[in-house]
């Protein structure tokens, strides 16, 4: 039980034996810097059950308290608020519980409930990840390492976009033009290759619309009769034939661009449990159509077409089945959502990340689901985000003017690497220590930059600007952990000391660093409840922003006598303790010097 929980109790104790009334919730804030406390207990929302003066209530519970709560050695009450001090005691009691503790903030997986499937990053396969993908996959990566560290059992997945006219783009525009063109003879990643294709696709499929125009034909008639495009349709249409030829140059294909994913994935520093093929789910879902028409889920049209009545829901008709009996991805993401809770059994949930455009797609397939009659479907939920926009303006992927992941996460490596060269903080680095340190410092920026805003919110970002070791960015977190290894290597003292609070009288610095430190469990559950890694991340900066302030008011390694030294010790490497697992949960990794 925390110290919330714990005076909520005994204030509840106190308005029953000396008013004589059931409080069904205390409410509790933070004590203003104007006043003495450490929490402040609101008296108004009392007043509804205890009748009187506010002031005169609150003094009330307050010598109630003090007179039997160990933790609360003073009160004052400043019109109907309740300040209450509380003693040394409880803080030291609480840090030496937390010190030593690796899993502190942390619950231990819970083998008997139910999993959680993340679902992130889920790309095509005609072309690179870049800034959008970034986004999404280190917003999943987080979420799903905040809800593990919740206590949830976890499986990390993505769907692989593989199939599809896009495909038939970059396979018929490398058919074409590429001369048996390789990522070995190229010396291009395979998704960089195949991305390549795809603009030339384009590129060309402009061209015909051109000349057709030309020759007479409309904007429209020219665009539907284009060669390259009518060939590119023919192409679809034998792979779903499973024509040998073009099954075959699809595979090899794909297999570039799943190599090129793998490199990046790992140079952001993102892994997957499971992962799931649209050519091999997009045929899902139609035996449960076939179900539903018979339970009256659904309805057939005139047409032959299958479709969801959701007017009563305030949604529309959504087509489930065309008329010609072919799948939508509607259907598909429906025998894909069954099929997992199908593979892993103990799946009751799942989020999706994927972009605030396809709220209303999320919306219907969850209603869907649960008409169905799948319980798990008030567990799913839609991990909506914004877009990620660069000062430079909005990105195109057919156009080729989107920016690629891995030449975005090299300029953040690069960017950082100039920054420190001018700050002069790596003398006696070797060329390779400092080449990973930018990496760490680049990668480390570029995430906190996105997942410090919440995740709905449209992000403008600027490299230059996320690179600063000031102000609330990942380098000065960074470097704020490294400061207190520093301090750590220079320390002489046994850190493995238990002091009481008989030994030491806690500075208000220490006792406000220690309150901070109070609130991480708790931290890590909202955030794991609201799928939220700004709530870390914002946690992270406020727990570094203390520490600066102890660390420009007490002296850490200079202090009066040895028990003040090894206590500041001991807290310092707390505080680094609780940096690193708040930003592994982020997916960010701090540096031993910097």
């Amino acid at each position: 039980m925390n110290l919330q929980d714990t005076l909520a109790h005994q204030v509840k104790q106190a308005v029953k034996s000396v008013f004589n009334a059931e409080l069904e919730s205390v409410e509790f804030q933070a004590t203003r810097k104007e006043f003495a406390g450490d929490i402040t207990v609101v008296v108004f929302p009392m007043l509804r059950v205890v009748k009187g003066n506010p002031v005169q209530i609150g003094e009330q519970i307050g010598q109630y308290l003090v007179e039997h709560v160990d933790e609360v050695k003073a009160f004052n009450v400043v019109k109907g608020f309740l300040n209450l001090e509380i003693s040394d005691a409880y803080y030291m009691t609480f840090f030496n519980s937390i010190k030593t503790d690796d899993t502190y903030g942390f619950e231990t997986p819970n083998s008997k409930g139910k999993a959680v499937m993340v679902e992130y990053s889920s790309p095509n396969t005609n072309k690179p990840l870049h800034l959008g993908h970034i986004r999404n996959v280190i917003l999943g990566y987080s979420v799903a390492e905040i809800l593990k560290a919740s206590g949830k059992k976890v499986y990390k997945t993505q769907i692989i976009n593989d199939r599809g006219i896009h495909i038939c783009k970059s396979m018929l525009a490398w058919k074409r033009f590429g001369n048996g063109e390789t990522p070995v003879s190229s010396g291009l990643k395979g998704d960089k290759l195949v991305g390549n294709y795809y603009v030339k696709f384009d590129q060309e499929y402009k061209k015909e619309i051109q000349q057709l125009i030309s020759e007479g034909q409309t904007e429209e008639e020219a665009k539907k009769n284009a060669s390259i495009l009518l060939e590119a349709q023919e192409m679809l249409r034998k792979w779903e034939s499973g024509d040998p030829e073009t099954v075959e140059l699809w595979t090899m294909m794909n297999c570039w661009v799943y190599d090129g994913f793998d490199v990046t994935y790992k140079n952001i520093g993102v892994d997957f449990d499971t992962l799931y093929y649209e050519s091999q789910t997009y045929l899902l879902g139609k035996e449960f159509v076939a179900e539903g028409l018979k339970t009256g889920v659904f309805f057939k049209k005139e047409d032959g077409s299958v479709w969801c009545d959701l007017t009563n829901e305030g949604l529309d008709e959504k087509i489930v089945l065309r008329s010609d009996g072919t799948a939508v991805y509607m259907t598909q993401d429906i025998g894909t959502a069954i099929q997992r809770v199908k593979d892993f059994p103990d799946v009751g949930g799942m989020v999706y990340t994927v972009g605030n455009e396809q709220e209303y797609h999320f919306q219907v397939l969850f209603l869907i689901i649960k008409k169905l009659g799948f319980d798990w479907a008030d567990n799913l939920y839609h991990l909506s985000y914004g877009m990620v926009d660069l000062p430079s303006g909005k990105m195109k992927s057919r156009e080729g003017t989107v920016v690629d992941a891995d030449d975005l996460v090299d300029e953040m490596a690069q960017t950082a690497g100039e920054i420190s060269e001018d700050l002069g903080k790596l003398d006696g680095y070797s060329e390779d220590e400092k080449q990973s340190l930018y990496k760490t410092i680049g990668l480390g920026a570029l995430k906190y930059f996105i997942l410090k805003v919440d995740p709905r919110k449209r992000i403008l970002f600027d490299p230059k600007e996320s690179i600063d070791f000031q102000g609330n960015t990942g380098p000065f977190i960074q470097y704020t952990y490294a400061r207190i290894q520093s301090i750590l290597r220079k320390s002489d003292v046994n850190t493995n000391v238990t002091l009481s609070a008989v030994e030491v009288s806690l500075h208000d610095k220490e006792k406000e660093l220690l309150k901070q430190l109070e609130l991480f469990p708790e931290v890590v559950q909202n955030a794991a409840d609201h799928y939220s890694p700004a709530l870390i991340a914002n946690y992270t900066y406020d727990l570094v922003k203390e520490f600066n302030s102890f660390y420009q008011n007490v002296s850490i390694l200079g202090a009066d006598n040895e028990v003040e030294k090894v206590f500041r010790v001991q807290l310092s490497q707390t505080v680094a303790d609780v940096i690193k697992k708040s930003f592994g949960l982020l997916g960010i990794n701090v540096p031993e010097r910097m």
